[in-house]
């Protein structure tokens, strides 16, 4: 018998979008094996020369201008992605992606961004027969995702689904599944044995991250924190930006044996099991990581947009709050500290994790379509 073929198509703009689709890909072949996946971003794969270039623009526009980006959001928030648009992208990818589609022949394609979404649905009103789910990271529902030639939309939660419905979406199209994150976030690991891995001492410790692609601001409220490392231990994951990790190499104020400055890691899932707090860029996979380990959350710094909604969600659900000041930081610096506090919170953010999500529920999802 052979394989059942799963085809995940994403773009790079931000990191959260192909973390999902790889996430969803091993969780698929973790529960099950004989299940084969291919992960693509889509543009850079079928032009390599111009989309780096295209996605470096974005980065450095949400990086300098973040209330540009929030006014390319809000101003085609309701309405799908207009004709315009489509047809450049058609005549850009149309021919290519369908003989990707031709060659690897899937039982099943998921797109995790809107754009790779919009070529299979265009393959589709031309006769394409193969399911096409949409997986939304991110918690609120942007015009562009919408596609009447999903079959099936996989959504974080009951607010996405709502927005869908009032932008014309069919209310039996859409499952409520929560974000897929990465299997090593599903399972939990001795503590002892993760602070001897990365060199950590028992004590209150703070994670703080600066986003998929790192971004960090030196002039924050994040600097402030430097102030408690006598008593707390911080780490500071910049991710991607090698030079704020050289600045805060060599800033005295992040010289202390309590404080670690790294930076890409493929152990955020242990990092944040040896954590009592995360302070965080809101990103729709990073928070949802986050909620995983029933972590409490302070936000800083959101992206206008999809990050202020994913804010909305995680304080409406208890999960956190904005880092507005100084003295948040305080607040939440003794919470830590305090045992018997920080673990009463800790088992409120349990028991809402274990009621509003199920690592596995996305998982299940796709293999209703196999």
């Amino acid at each position: 018998m052979s394989k059942k073929r799963v085809l995940l198509l994403s773009e790079g703009f931000g990191s959260g979008h192909t973390q999902a689709a790889h996430a969803l890909s091993e969780g698929l072949k973790h529960i099950n094996p004989e299940i084969s996946t291919k992960v693509l971003e889509l543009g850079s794969f079928l032009n390599p020369v111009m989309a780096p270039i295209i996605i470096n623009a974005y980065r450095k526009t949400v990086s300098k201008q973040p209330k540009v980006v929030g006014m390319m959001y809000r101003s085609n928030y309701r309405k799908p992605t207009n004709r315009i648009t489509k047809n450049a992208l058609y005549r850009l990818f149309y021919t290519q992606t369908a003989k990707v589609v031709a060659k690897l022949n899937p039982q099943v394609i998921i797109c995790t961004h809107p754009v790779p979404g919009m070529m299979i649905g265009k393959l589709k009103e031309d006769g394409l027969k193969t399911p096409l789910l949409t997986v939304i990271t991110d918690y609120d529902a942007h015009g562009s995702w919408v596609n009447d030639e999903v079959n099936q939309y996989l959504v974080s939660s009951d607010v996405v689904k709502d927005r869908l419905i009032e932008k014309g979406t069919r209310r039996d199209r859409i499952s409520v599944t929560g974000i897929p994150i990465h299997p090593k976030f599903w399972k939990s690991s001795p503590k002892e044995e993760l602070r001897a891995k990365f060199n950590l001492k028992d004590m209150p410790t703070v994670l703080i991250m600066g986003g998929g692609w790192g971004i960090l601001h030196e002039d924050s409220v994040l600097s402030y924190m430097t102030k408690w490392r006598e008593s707390t231990q911080l780490i500071y994951c910049v991710g991607s930006n090698n030079d704020m990790k050289e600045k805060l190499d060599a800033d005295p104020l992040f010289k202390h044996p309590n404080i670690h400055v790294i930076g890409f890691t493929q152990h955020i899932n242990e990092l944040m099991e040896v954590s009592d707090l995360l302070v965080t860029k809101p990103g729709g996979m990073t928070c949802t990581e986050g909620l995983s380990k029933a972590l409490p959350m302070l936000f800083y710094e959101p992206i206008p947009g999809q990050e202020e909604e994913n804010c909305e969600y995680f304080i409406n659900m208890g999960f956190g709050e904005m880092l507005s000041s100084t003295d948040t930081v305080d607040r939440w610096f003794k919470i830590i500290h305090d045992r018997t506090k920080i673990s009463e919170v800790r088992e409120q953010l349990v028991h809402t994790r274990n009621t509003h999500y199920d690592p596995l529920h996305c998982v299940k999802a796709v293999l209703k379509f196999l």
